[in-house]
């Protein structure tokens, strides 16, 4: 779909931040809260914009902390629907959180989270392995997010660093 330079504006500013307001968005993109709203409306409907993302550092959250882990995939694809098939039946699994065709040594790489380490290892053998023309797997643990989304993450210790600095 071909978007006008006004469309293309209003994208990169909700990008950026989610939660604007579409008074300064309109401001941003010198055009009219409608303009702005209708065009959110269309590119919503069109399906570009896609959500709005709330990026949680859940490991500061006690109880919550989550295990994430990047797995490299090798498939067979199948005549007549590729990588496809295996992708859609992976994607389904409540565990993966985000799955992408990729080049090079592996076909598919995907994001999972757990409670632990062994529940990964678990849907790792017990799911991911047993689905047909899944030929290997290697699963790589996240052991600290310093950068997600763009987002920085910062550790207690910067920013204690960052309070300490006291400004004349």
């Amino acid at each position: 779909m071909r978007l006008s330079s006004e469309e293309i504006e209003i994208l990169k500013i909700i990008e950026e931040n989610h939660k604007i307001s579409v008074e300064t968005i309109a401001s941003m993109a010198l055009c009219s809260e409608e303009t702005v709203k209708k065009n959110i409306e269309k590119l919503e409907q069109a399906k570009i914009i896609m959500s709005y993302p709330t990026l949680i550092d859940w490991s500061k959250v006690e109880g919550h902390e989550n295990v994430v882990a990047m797995i490299d995939v090798k498939v067979t694809p199948k005549r007549g629907v590729g990588f496809d098939e295996v992708a859609g039946r992976i994607s389904r699994f409540p565990e993966v959180s985000s799955l992408y065709l990729m080049s090079g040594a592996y076909d598919l790489s995907i994001t999972v989270e757990g409670k632990t380490m062994n529940q990964i290892a678990t849907f790792v053998s017990e799911k991911l392995s047993t689905i047909e023309n899944v030929v290997s797997t290697t699963t790589h643990f996240m052991l600290k997010k310093y950068k997600h989304d763009g987002v920085l993450f910062s550790s207690e210790n910067e920013d204690k660093d960052r309070r300490m600095v006291v400004t004349p």
